[in-house]
This record gives C-alpha cells, structure tokens and sequence, in this order.
C-alpha cells in the first residue's frame, strides 16, 4: 500500500510526460541566468514561501531539468543549482539571514515610498483615507514584487562584497602572523646553529688559549729580551731600591 502513488504523482509523471524539450531547455536557462546568492529566484519562489513549498517546487523543478530526462548539456549544473538552492531554504539559519536581507530591502522601499507619497498630495491623502490599505495593496503589486527583488539583489550583493572584504582582512592578516611566525621559527634556529657551533670549537678555543699561556712565558725564537739589570743582591732577580747611607 506504501508504494501506491498519490493522485499528486499521478498529475506530476503525467505533466512532465508532456513536458517538450524546449521547455526543458527553457527552465535550464532560467535557472543558470538567476542571481547566484538569492535561492528563491532559482525555485521561483515569493520571499514568503514555507519549507514545505520550498520541497514541493525543488521536486517539480528538478525533476524537469533532471540530467537523465533533459538532454541540454548544462542540465547537470541546472541540477546541482536547485538542489543547492533548496539546501540554503530549509537551513533554518541560513533562511533567517537571507529574509533578514528581504525585511531591510522592504525597509528601504516603504521609506522611499514615503518620500514620493509626500510630493504626491492626492495619493497621500488616499493613503490616509484608507488607513494603510493603500500601501498594502501596492506591496501586493507586480510592481512591488519586481522593485523588491531587485533591491534584494542590491542589499545581498553588499553583504557579499562585505564579507569578502572581511575574508580578506583576516586572510592577510593570517598570511602576517604566519610570516610572523617563520621568522621567529628561522631566528631561533639561527641561534641555535651558532650555539652549537660555538660549543663546538670550545675544546679548540680552549687548547689554543693553553698553548698561548704556555708559550707567553718563553721567548719567541730569534726574539731578543733586554738584560737584567744588575741588583746589590746577587741573587735576587727583581730591581732592588737602592738603600740610602748616612
């Protein structure tokens, strides 16, 4: 019984049998030509779709450009885009992030929707006698939807370029203190090469300054010592004082 499609698979495998390749092809280019950081635009979804419309379209979609049925080269790519896609919405913190981009793009409309209400005087005063219905009504609008995705496209394009920028600071700033790093690493290193190597020659040093306090007492060969000058006491070596007589 748990293998008895559903009246929904039905209707799919019956719509897809109609499906032609040029529709194929169709979706394929829609799809590859989407704004890469915005996963609702490849599913062809509003910003208030739920997890389980997210599910339902990722199914229909890729099913239409499956590489098995679709014989458009990029249909692979096609692929792996939607199932990137669904992966992002049902993340629950990367959705918050990006609605979180949808609510500041709308923000930033409803404020400039404001400022041109504002030099329009029969359309503030329309605004004011319907008590707010007159925004909603526009916010339900074509018009409204295609200025919202495109400021969407804005504000997620800034946060890219700022969390890029960021990237690069703290990779630069990784790429220092590793540099950092190599030439402690290489001055300790240094160092210990030359403390090695004078402990090396400390036997050397040591036989040579020997041979130098042993020879430092005798005359060189050939060198020629000033005589002794002679004292009242014939066997003293040293110079006497002279001794005073009265």
């Amino acid at each position: 019984m748990g293998d008895t499609p559903t009246d929904g698979d039905l209707l799919l495998k019956s719509f897809f049998a109609e499906v032609s390749e040029v529709e194929r092809d169709n979706e394929v280019i829609r799809i590859l030509s989407c704004f890469k950081l915005n996963p609702f635009e490849y599913l062809n979804l509003s910003f208030d779709a739920s997890p389980e419309e997210v599910k339902r379209q990722y199914r229909k979609l890729s099913l239409l450009v499956h590489p098995d049925k679709c014989k458009n080269p990029q249909a692979k790519e096609a692929f792996g885009a939607l199932a990137k896609a669904q992966q992002l919405l049902l993340d629950e913190q990367e959705r918050d992030y990006i609605l979180s981009q949808v609510n500041a793009a709308k923000e930033e409309l409803r404020m400039k929707r404001k400022k041109q209400l504002k030099k329009d005087t029969a359309s503030k005063i329309k605004s004011l006698i319907e008590e707010g219905k007159y925004d909603q009504h526009y916010e339900k609008s074509e018009e409204f939807k295609q200025e919202l995705k495109l400021k969407v496209r804005e504000i997620l394009t800034e946060q890219e370029w700022r969390r890029r920028k960021m990237q690069m600071r703290i990779s630069e700033e990784e790429g220092r203190l590793k540099k950092d790093e190599e030439e402690t690493k290489e001055m300790w290193k240094r160092k210990r090469e030359h403390e090695e190597q004078w402990e090396g020659t400390r036997e050397q040093r040591v036989s040579s300054w020997r041979d130098f306090m042993k020879s430092g007492k005798k005359a060189k060969k050939g060198e020629i010592r000033p005589p002794k000058l002679k004292t009242e006491d014939p066997n003293k070596s040293y110079v006497q004082r002279p001794v005073k007589r009265g």
